[in-house]
């Protein structure tokens, strides 16, 4: 009995898969619609650039209340880290 290397088995697994593809029929694909309303403008990178504060700065603002959500996190996590009680364990005075 003749047993083909495992290489030859994934080489008919691909060749059939492939002709099967091949008697399949494609759907037509149609482009997706323009949106309505005037087309977006670029804005030259020069000006955008501009708006960006240099490399290396530091910025102080906190527009998303970061600091304020890190302190909460901060006092929730010194509120689980209380006391522990624990009991003894069996045998121990």
């Amino acid at each position: 009995m003749l047993i083909a290397p495992p290489c030859q088995k994934i080489g008919l697994f691909l060749l059939a898969g492939l002709l099967c593809a091949a008697c399949t029929e494609m759907p037509e694909i149609a482009a997706p619609p323009v949106a309505p309303g005037p087309a977006p403008q670029i804005a030259p990178l020069d000006a955008v650039l501009a708006q960006m504060p240099p490399p290396g700065s530091v910025v102080t603002a906190d527009p998303t209340g970061l600091a304020a959500r890190a302190a909460a996190l901060r006092a929730r996590a010194d509120a689980l880290r209380g006391p522990l009680e624990t009991t003894p364990a069996p045998g121990t005075p």
